[in-house]
Order: structure tokens, then sequence, then C-alpha cells
């Protein structure tokens, strides 16, 4: 093999697109997909992948430092691309310790895992990359500034000159302070920083990006998108933070997949580059879109899951908006976003509409007692 690799998260949402891409487009790669198969992880997602020759599965926790020593050596990796990590603010804000565990020591042990092979080599950090995936909720909070209210986003121009439609007229850039305000924004910025260190003090080959929230197959259903399609589908509730006015700029998770190959491939050490879709919309308004496409592909009347919306109590923290500004990436290495919202929700509706055994095996946790099964031994 030309090159051997480790993604780390591989099984889960935006980690099994990457595998996927990865091993498809470059069969002279060895992907090590490295998942603990925690819920988020699941080998459905890569079922596909299972037989081919350049694909290897490995279950380990990213947090076992010489589990990691032992997969470097054996292997001889010489990139990490990592996006194993505990994501979901609401199970932050009630367990903050397994996030600080998962994603700053888990890091860190990866860090450390490569350094100490890659110093062993004649060659040392020569052809190596630690590439870290991050988000854009370190940068904190984006104010609603638009001239004409919260119901009216006005007009600024994209990274690629189109227009855009967006809810102010600041957004996150690389340079961007971070700020933090939940204890999952506060564990990925400190794994952020671990990188840049690791680079800064012994000259470790790194590159870390932030992106904006992705959406599209295999998405783990507490996340907004999946939640509330499944819900629409069997007419429960849907339960909306605040007044739903929260706005986020939203990435279908193949083009996300599609900017790590590119940045893998062509980006400099050390650099950090921004990944968004200016692609904005208010909590409401997805919910809505989500709610039309559902009863449409259904073949339900127009409108007619709308009761479902129910209003709750916000979040603790919740910030209102997050906005990526993506020209760095698009100038520099020429990647832009390929799907407008509308097609990208047409076609992950469709998904998970077509993929209810999935969605059922998740929801109702038979994946996690298979696995508990297959590695009860290992």
């Amino acid at each position: 093999m030309d090159r051997n690799i480790i993604i780390t998260g591989g099984a889960g949402f935006i980690g099994s697109h990457v595998v996927r891409l990865f091993v498809n487009k470059y069969p002279e790669y060895r992907i090590i997909c490295v998942d603990k198969l925690t819920y988020a992880g699941n080998l459905a997602n890569l079922a596909d992948l299972e037989q081919r020759p350049n694909f290897v599965f490995v279950k380990a926790d990213i947090c076992d430092l010489d589990k990691m020593r032992s997969l470097m050596k054996e292997y001889n990796v010489d990139s990490i691309i990592h996006l194993a990590a505990e994501s979901h603010v609401d199970r932050s804000i009630k367990d903050p310790f397994t996030f600080a565990r998962t994603n700053v020591m888990g890091t860190l042990s990866l860090l450390q895992a490569a350094k100490e092979h890659w110093d062993t080599l004649p060659e040392k950090y020569d052809g190596k990359l630690f590439y870290h995936i991050s988000t854009d909720e370190v940068y904190g909070a984006l104010e609603l500034t638009h001239p004409e209210g919260i119901d009216a986003p006005f007009t600024t121009k994209a990274s690629s000159g189109k227009n855009h439609e967006a809810y102010g007229d600041e957004f996150f850039v690389e340079t961007t302070a971070y700020n933090p305000h939940s204890p999952y924004s506060a564990s990925k910025a400190s794994s952020d920083h671990f990188v840049r260190a690791y680079h800064d003090t012994y000259g470790m080959p790194t590159i870390v990006t932030n992106c904006s929230n992705n959406y599209g197959p295999y998405q783990f259903p507490e996340k907004l998108i999946p939640l509330f399609i499944n819900n629409i589908r069997h007419r429960k509730p849907l339960p909306v933070y605040g007044k739903g006015e929260n706005v986020r700029d939203w990435l279908y998770v193949e083009d996300h997949a599609r900017a790590i190959d590119v940045i893998f491939h062509k980006g400099k050490v050390a650099e950090t580059y921004n990944i968004g879709g200016f692609n904005e919309w208010k909590n409401i308004d997805i919910i809505r879109t989500i709610i039309s496409t559902v009863d449409r592909l259904l073949g339900r009347a127009e409108g007619e899951d709308l009761d479902l919306i129910t209003y709750v109590t916000d979040r603790a923290g919740h910030d209102l908006r997050y906005a990526i500004d993506s020209r760095k990436l698009q100038k520099e290495l020429g990647w832009e976003p390929s799907l407008q919202f509308e097609e990208g929700i047409e076609r992950t509706v469709r998904w998970y509409l077509d993929n209810q055994e999935w969605m059922d095996n998740v929801t109702s946790g038979d994946y996690l007692k298979y696995y508990e099964e297959m590695y009860k031994d290992r």
C-alpha cells in the first residue's frame, strides 16, 4: 500500500462517509478504521466496505494509549484523520467528564502515539500528517444583526461571489478567537489546542479544520434532522428549543468528506481551514422544510404534520448563530459545496424513509447488542 491511514470514529456519521470515500477513491491506500463502537458507532454504516482489500476495522478506544501505540507500529501508520469525538451538546451538559476524556485525552493519546512512532523512523515526520477535525462551535456565537429583524435574512456575497442569504454580517474565520460556551465545545477547543501545540513544540505536521453543522445519511437520530424525520413518520412531537430562532450553517456530509479529501492531500501543514456551506437556516425553518418534504414523500397533505411542533425550554448556553466563512478553503484549495440545502434535504429525507430498518435498529438499540456479542471475547 502507498499509504497507511488511520481514520478514527470511522463507524460514526461523518467518519463513515470519509472512510467510504477514501476506500473507494484510493485503492492504493490502506484505511484502518478505528472506532470504539459506542452508541453513535455502527458497523452497518460501513457494510458495503467489509470485503474491500484496503479496508481494516479495529474496535478500540482512542484513550487506550498502549493500543494506539501498537496500531501505529503494526500498520506503520503515516497519517491520522481524527474524527472520533463525543459530539452531542445535550449529553455534554449532563456528563462533561465523558467529553473531556474522549475529546481531550483521546486526542492527546493519538498525538503521543503518533509522535513516538514517527520519531523512531529514519524519515521522522517527512510524509506524515495528523489531521484533526473540529467544529465551528469552538468559536462561540455570532449576533443576529440583519436590518429587518429575525424573520428577514439579508443578502450578502458568499465566498464564490454568489449571493447568499445571511442572518448577520459577521462570520467565523480561521483567526476568530475561541470562545466555547458548552462542555462539548470546550472539550473540542482543548483538543484543537493540543494538536497545534504538538506542531509548535515537536514539529509534528498537523492540520485542523472547523466545520459547520453536517446533515445526511447515517446520522445518529439524536440530532435534529434524522430525529425529526423519524418523529414525523411516526407522528411524534417535534421538540423545538425556545422559539426555534437559533441559526446554523448547514453542510451536506458528502461535501464535508470531499473537503477532508482535498485538505488531506493539498492542505498546508500547521494551517487551519474552515469548512462551511454558506447556508444559514433558522431551526424553525428547517423543521418546516422537513415536515413539508416528509409529508410530500409519504403522500400526506401539505402541512399535515405542522401541529407536531412543540416548543420546549431552551437549552442552557444555547448559542444564537453560527456561520462559517470558508473563502480561504475555496480560494487556496478550490473546494466549494456542491448541493443547495433543498436538494440535500430531499436526498436526506428519502434516505431515512428508504432505510427504516437501519433507523429501527438504531432507535431500538439492537445494533449495540449485536456488537456486544461480536466482541465479547476481544
